[in-house]
């Protein structure tokens, strides 16, 4: 299996799940860059406001590891992509956006952007029309403290499982009228309590490995692992992506979330 193929387990009783490989991927964002004339930009800004929950509007909880062995020009560039997506799906379901970088615990971490998305007007078409505003003030936002907030993590290590406790913290404060949809942009290398080190792992030993870590329950929730295997340097085998799925997989099914989805590169659904 090639070592860029996006991998993802299938629990039918979960919901759908994407399973996308490279190529795939590079037709949705061709697509994307294609129909980005501002007449295709608010068609598809419609179709994702026909396609929003408005009894629990989004609270969006972005992620992003900020430790080095994934933190290279390219990858930022892919992460901040996906990122901007995410705010204008949110913006466009009237949600929240938090977004946070984090090295290796849980009090190293650096939130960037923590708000609402407003897009007061007194029609959707007026609302989607004040969208691109909204989205470019958050972006520069995010992006200006991007550089800085990494530079200023302190401790050693990645300590990935330690988000889905601030993830579930954060939900509670935003309260139940939200729903959390939880986003880690990382390489999947957890290296502080858990050690899933450049090493294949059986789908046994990553649902053990699972079993053992501390996560809240999150019901309800969805939850997006994206990037796993994606580092800076020469990539890790198929097979050690492969036990950092599973092991996700688990995690977040031990959460109790109602979506899982573990892929090495992350995209928008429906686009």
């Amino acid at each position: 299996m090639d070592n860029n193929a996006r991998l993802s387990s299938t629990r039918p009783q979960r919901g759908r799940f994407a399973v996308v490989g490279i190529v795939a991927l590079a037709v949705v964002m061709t697509a994307c860059t294609a129909g980005s004339t501002p007449h295709g930009e608010f068609a598809r800004d419609k179709q994702i406001l026909a396609s929003c929950d408005r009894s629990a509007p989004p609270a969006s909880d972005i992620q992003i590891d900020g430790t080095g062995s994934s933190n290279s020009p390219a990858i930022t560039e892919e992460r901040m992509a996906a990122v901007e997506q995410i705010v204008r799906t949110t913006a466009i379901c009237s949600g929240r956006v938090r977004m946070s970088v984090f090295s290796g615990s849980s009090a190293a971490t650096a939130t960037l952007f923590d708000g609402a998305l407003p897009l007061h007007s007194a029609t959707d078409n007026a609302r989607l029309k004040r969208v691109q505003t909204v989205v470019d003030d958050a972006m520069v936002r995010i992006r200006d403290a991007y550089e800085p907030a990494v530079a200023g993590l302190k401790g050693k290590g990645s300590d990935i499982t330690a988000q889905y406790r601030l993830a579930g913290e954060w939900a509670n404060q935003v309260g139940g009228d939200f729903r959390l949809h939880l986003y880690l942009f990382t390489d999947g290398f957890q290296n502080v309590g858990v050690k899933l080190g450049q090493q294949a792992v059986s789908k046994q030993e990553a649902a053990e490995l699972a079993s053992k870590t501390n996560v809240p329950k999150l019901p309800g929730a969805s939850v997006t692992v994206a990037g796993l295997g994606r580092v800076a340097g020469e990539p890790p085998r198929s097979d050690v992506v492969e036990g950092l799925v599973v092991y996700y997989d688990a995690l977040c099914d031990k959460a109790g979330a109602a979506k899982c989805v573990s892929v090495t590169d992350y995209a928008p659904e429906g686009r």
